[in-house]
């Protein structure tokens, strides 16, 4: 079972995640961040990540670590 970690301190709301999660397990959540932006959320009830990174590599503000679990 593999997740993502977003931190919110450092999200700056750009949602380049969530464009590019081939699952389309990351959000725009009720949360508002640092930039006054409601920052990504990542949304996996059924364990469908894949741990592909995607978002991981595309963050700018490296604000997404993978958690993978065997």
């Amino acid at each position: 079972m593999s997740h993502i970690k977003i931190d919110n301190n450092k999200c700056k709301s750009c949602y380049l995640c969530v464009d590019v999660c081939p699952k389309k397990l990351i959000k725009k959540s009720e949360t508002i961040g640092k930039t006054g932006e409601y920052i990504a959320q990542f949304c996996d009830k059924n364990n469908e990540c894949i741990a592909c990174a995607q978002c991981a590599m595309v963050c700018p503000d490296i604000a997404i670590t993978e958690v993978i679990k065997s």
